[in-house]
């Protein structure tokens, strides 16, 4: 049969987990696709990467729960690549390692169409290595055996010859077997497998929920029936599994186990986010606030004081978010970067310094602590500010302690609204929140404090809370909340320190 020239499918593996592990081809196509369709077990942050316009289709399938069926799955691939649409098809892993890719791509092959195999790292080898485990060792194998503990349940008999696999040498994994454990196990101890050898089995290898729990063949079933293990599981067998206690390298990280919320905007929580996952965190994103433009009447008043920027002596920034508002609102006005004039500028803290260096000027005055009351002190042991034209940028609401400190000290203060904060409601975030509970939440702003505490959300009993410096602090008092941990340094770098450290000590 010919084959369609317009449309086209790609069968992807979308890694085990970590979103680090993702293929750059992965990565690209995701970015050009016109459908997605996707796993359980795909990491939904990777969808982030398609086009606003892309259809996105999820066709997850877990035990007891079938969003499609695989024979609804390829029939759906071959009508929408027979649309004539770039078609993306993420699968958990690697789509040929039991990943039904194959009858997928038979589906489009009958049917005349275009499709590519994009390979994917698979959870048989990623989620074994998460957990300390090379699946081939040197000085322990030199073979390396792969099954499934899910077979076709429609299949008259097993294709499965445990009789082998028992005597068979080397390591052995098993992939989607969990709910089958104690019957393979006993299968292979029935066909002589010492029952001495050790087990591991990896839940959610490769992520910051990763659990592992070990044993022997004779063991392990019934450690992961007392512990209540589920799936998505990897089971490894072998003597490699005890070289674990030594190389266990991911779930030794400081904060690993640790479920950690991120109250910051959406546009914001990725780099605080980012830094705790580093660090092995289970990050839950759970945005209070958004940053808003000023109502019609404030842009109005702030389009004005960002156009006469140049005849002031002083530019002060209170916040990165201020910087990109004003920088936004600079760039509608004028084409020149020169048009802001002699004006100097100053930051308050190194997180506004650096974005203010982002966009080529130079910070002329800085507050070593990220509080208004330090950018006055940092004023006075620059020199008189008497009689010298002064704009600062802020939010609405914002503290008035720059405006009195610096009028008082004899200068002339006009402040320009750059932003609002106003609330942000994440039904599924809380939904989890009130339904795993946490470890820690962080805050990095007072209206972060307020609107999460508008919220009315239930606390965990031994919820700690961690908060980006003394004026946050006061904020969560005033509210009732206790403060475990405060930033020495009010930044984002200095919050994760101070959560390192406090869970280190």
């Amino acid at each position: 049969m010919a084959k369609s020239t317009s449309g086209i499918c790609y069968l992807t593996g979308a890694g085990p987990g970590d979103l680090g592990l993702v293929t750059l081809k992965a990565r690209q196509l995701i970015s050009e696709a016109e459908v997605i369709v996707y796993d359980y077990l795909c990491n939904p942050e990777m969808l982030a990467w398609a086009p606003k316009e892309a259809e996105i289709i999820y066709a997850g399938k877990k035990a007891g729960d079938h969003t499609l069926t695989q024979e609804e799955i390829n029939a759906l691939l071959v009508e929408k690549t027979r649309a004539g649409k770039k078609v993306v098809r993420l699968k958990g892993g690697d789509p040929f390692l039991f990943g039904r890719g194959g009858e997928e791509a038979e589906a489009l092959a009958k049917a005349g169409l275009r499709f590519e195999i994009v390979p994917g790292v698979t959870s048989a080898i990623a989620a074994p290595a998460y957990a300390g485990i090379p699946v081939t060792h040197r000085g322990h194998n030199a073979q390396l055996t792969i099954f499934t503990g899910h077979e076709d349940p429609t299949k008259p008999e097993s294709s499965i010859d445990y009789a082998r696999l028992a005597k068979q040498p080397g390591t052995k994994v098993m992939l989607m077997g969990v709910e089958r454990l104690e019957q393979i196990t006993q299968k292979l101890l029935e066909h002589g497998a010492n029952p001495e050898t050790p087990v591991a089995l990896v839940r959610w290898g490769t992520t910051t929920r990763q659990e592992s729990v070990s044993g022997t063949l004779e063991t392990i079933a019934q450690i992961v029936r007392e512990r209540n293990f589920k799936a998505p599981a990897v089971a490894v067998i072998g003597e490699v599994v005890t070289l674990r206690d030594s190389l266990n390298w991911f779930e030794s990280k400081p904060l690993f186990g640790k479920r950690i919320v991120v109250t910051r905007t959406r546009k914001q929580a990725g780099k605080l986010s980012e830094k705790l996952k580093t660090l092995g965190a289970d990050v839950l994103e759970l945005p209070t606030i958004k940053i808003v433009e000023p109502n019609r009447q404030q842009l109005l008043e702030f389009g004005e004081l960002v156009r006469d920027t140049h005849i002031y002596d002083w530019l002060v920034f209170t916040s990165p978010n201020g910087v990109e508002a004003f920088f936004d609102m600079f760039y509608r006005i004028y084409n020149d970067a020169r048009e802001i004039g002699g004006v100097r500028i100053a930051a308050l803290g190194p997180a506004t310094a650096a974005k203010v260096k982002e966009y080529r000027l130079t910070v002329d005055l800085m507050a070593e602590t990220a509080v208004a009351e330090g950018l006055v002190q940092a004023f006075v042991q620059d020199g008189s500010v008497e009689n010298l034209k002064i704009l600062i940028a802020h939010a609405e609401k914002a503290r008035d302690v720059l405006f009195k400190e610096l009028t008082r000290l004899g200068a002339i203060v006009d402040e320009a609204i750059a932003y609002r904060t106003v609330p942000e409601h994440d039904s599924e975030a809380c939904a989890r929140f009130v339904k795993d509970g946490a470890d820690l939440i962080t805050f990095a702003s007072s209206s972060a404090v307020e609107n999460f505490m508008a919220l009315k959300l239930p606390l965990p009993a031994n919820l700690k809370t961690a908060s980006i410096g003394p004026v946050t602090s006061k904020t969560m008092r005033e509210l009732g909340l206790r403060v475990d941990i405060e930033a020495k340094q009010h930044d984002i770098a200095g919050l994760v320190e101070a959560i390192e450290a406090y869970y280190s000590s």
